[in-house]
This record gives structure tokens, C-alpha cells and sequence, in this order.
């Protein structure tokens, strides 16, 4: 009985001594944002503020957000297109303010352009499209090299497997050229191309690039148009091209819109050996090894490889295999090559 007394007792005096702990955290915690209430009330008085309310009172510094002004027309991969209309200048102007408030997102897809636009603009010249469909890549995944969607597509140029293999890529368990920059920008070049070719229209291949030529060639008959944009497509598709035009524009001069980047803010560049592998690799993070490198490396450089961790060759087939020099791996600012003065800070571009 004593003992269950003193346990009872022990109870009791610890929720009293806790009760105690939290009611003075809670009455610290109502001091403070009191003190805070009144610093910046006061803060507000002697800088003028014009509220004079504390109920108006919420930051300091409020965030300034303004709405973006929409041009009356617009060029894309060498065609004007007009914006008058109030449907179409609507649309522009949804995505304009879409990419211009999502930041992190934008600044990504610029930084990580600074690294891949170099290659994509060379494959898109080599296969006569124009240059402006670099920026479907961008809108297609941020350019991110690993990207998969819901309906598995993948890569930076979101191909699906089945359009893959009509393109000439090789998907299988061990590769996949879906997640070679290079090789699935010339696919993705290919089809644009053969889609301008029936179409004769840049804006309405990229719809095609989208929604398939299929969907887009009845839309057009039967609405008896040749524009995309006079034609009702489902919500993804109409967004899709003003999308394209959209990011163009916010990409072509970032300050423009408020996004200010520089220079030691983009990746510097990593510079790669290549080596030709023709035969099957057993272990590739052996192999790694055995050429100065680390299957981490290995993986980050060649995403194309897939996690499997051997290659069966039985073709002979010569693969190209990139990977970095090691006293590249560190970031280094002085090693950092800006592909678009335009995406630096005005006070930093050259003048």
C-alpha cells in the first residue's frame, strides 16, 4: 500500500511539474509573438508604412507579384503567329505565368540547359529542325535525364517504348537509348520532321509530338481545319503548344521575367573520355573500376545503361561509353561555360 501510495504520489507531482513546463513554454511563446507584433508595428511606423491598422499588418517585405504582359504575336521555328484573339492570347497568357511563378522548376530546366542545349541544338541542325524544339524537350521533362511519366514514357524527350523501337532505338533489360541524349534527340528530331512533312506546319508537328499524328489528323478533318489553334483539342494538347511558345519566351531572356541566375549558380562542365566497348561486359561495376572510374559514375554518365549489371553483346555491336576525367568531378566556377549570355544577370552579361 505505501509503495502504490508513493507511486501515485511520484505521478501526480510529475503531470504537476509537466503542467507547469508547458504552460510556461506557452505563455514564452505568446510573449515573443507579441514582442514581434509590436517590433514590427514599430518598424512599420518609422518607415512610413502606409498601413495604420494592425490588422493590415502581415510582412515587412511583402512579395511583389505582377501579371505578364502578352505580345500580339509571336515567332516559333521561323513562323509569326498571332495572338489578337482573345482565346489565344488567354492561352499564351496562362502559361506565361505558369513557368514565371514556378521557380525552382524553371531555374532547373535553364541550369540544366546551360549542360544539354550544346548537343540537342547540333542534332536538331543535323536533321534540318529548327532549333526552337529544343524547348519541347524542355517542356516534356525539365530535361531531366531520368524522367518517366505515369504512361512510361521516358527520358528527357519522353518517348514512349513501342515509338521507340519505330524510331530505331533500343530498348531492352540492359539498355535503353530512350536515355541517350543524343541518340533520343535524333529519333525525336525524326519524327517531327516526317510530321512537318505531312502537316506542313512546325506548331502542329509538336501537337502531333503530343497527342500522335493520328488524333491530330482526324481533329483537323473533321473540324475541316489546317491550324492547331482554330482546332478544340482535349486540355493537354491545347496547352501544349503555347507551352512551347511560352518557355521560349521566359527561356530567351530570364531577367525579363524576374529570374536572375549567375554565373557560379550553373554546373560547371564535366569533360568525359569516351571508350568503345564492342564486346559483353560480365560486370559493369567492374568494369568501371578497371578504367579509373565507379559504377555511381558509370550510371550517372552513360543513364542510358540500365540496372542490370552486365551487357550481352553477342553482335559485336560498339557501344560508346563516357566517363569523367577525375579532376573534373570537383566543382570548380572557372570551369563553368555559359552557353546563353542572355540566361546570366543582366550586370553580368557581356557587354
Amino acid at each position: 500500500m505505501g509503495r502504490k501510495f508513493d507511486s501515485m504520489l511520484f505521478q501526480n507531482l510529475k503531470t504537476h511539474y509537466m503542467n507547469k513546463k508547458k504552460l510556461s513554454i506557452l505563455i514564452g511563446m505568446k510573449l515573443a509573438i507579441v514582442a514581434i507584433y509590436f517590433l514590427t508595428a514599430s518598424a512599420f511606423a518609422e518607415n512610413g508604412n502606409q498601413y495604420d491598422k494592425p490588422s493590415q499588418l502581415c510582412f515587412p517585405f511583402p512579395q511583389r507579384i505582377h501579371t505578364i504582359a502578352v505580345p500580339l504575336e509571336y515567332e516559333f521555328a521561323g513562323q509569326v503567329f498571332c495572338l489578337r484573339r482573345h482565346d489565344l492570347r488567354e492561352r499564351f497568357d496562362r502559361e506565361l505565368m505558369a513557368f514565371t511563378y514556378l521557380h525552382s522548376t524553371t531555374l532547373l530546366s535553364i541550369k540544366r540547359a546551360n549542360r544539354d542545349f550544346p548537343i540537342i541544338e547540333r542534332v536538331l541542325r543535323e536533321n534540318n529542325v529548327p532549333e526552337d524544339f529544343k524547348y519541347l524537350a524542355v517542356i516534356e521533362s525539365h530535361l531531366n535525364p531520368r524522367a518517366v511519366s505515369p504512361m512510361r514514357a521516358v527520358g528527357v524527350w519522353q518517348i514512349l517504348e513501342a515509338t521507340a523501337r519505330e524510331l530505331g532505338l533500343t530498348v531492352n533489360d540492359e539498355i535503353d537509348e530512350r536515355l541517350h541524349l543524343e541518340l533520343s534527340t535524333a529519333a525525336a528530331a525524326r519524327f517531327l520532321r516526317q510530321s512537318y512533312e505531312i502537316y506542313g506546319c512546325w506548331l502542329t508537328a509538336a501537337a502531333s509530338y503530343n497527342a500522335g499524328r493520328r488524333r491530330i489528323s482526324e481533329a483537323l478533318a473533321d473540324q475541316r481545319q489546317n491550324n492547331i489553334l482554330d482546332v478544340f483539342v482535349n486540355d493537354e494538347t491545347s496547352r501544349y503548344v503555347f507551352r512551347l511558345m511560352a518557355i521560349k519566351e521566359i527561356m530567351s531572356n530570364p531577367a525579363k521575367y524576374g529570374i536572375y541566375l549567375h554565373r557560379e549558380d550553373f554546373y560547371h562542365t564535366v569533360r568525359t573520355r569516351e571508350i568503345e566497348v564492342r564486346t559483353s561486359i560480365s560486370n559493369w561495376a567492374d568494369w568501371a573500376i578497371a578504367h579509373g572510374s565507379t559504377y555511381a559514375q558509370l550510371r550517372y554518365f552513360n543513364p542510358w545503361i540500365r540496372r542490370g549489371k552486365v551487357l550481352h553483346n553477342p553482335r559485336g555491336r560498339t557501344f560508346i561509353i563516357q566517363l569523367p576525367y577525375e579532376e573534373d568531378l570537383n566543382f570548380d566556377p572557372a570551369k563553368i561555360h555559359i552557353h546563353n549570355e542572355m540566361w546570366l544577370a543582366p550586370s553580368e552579361r557581356r557587354q
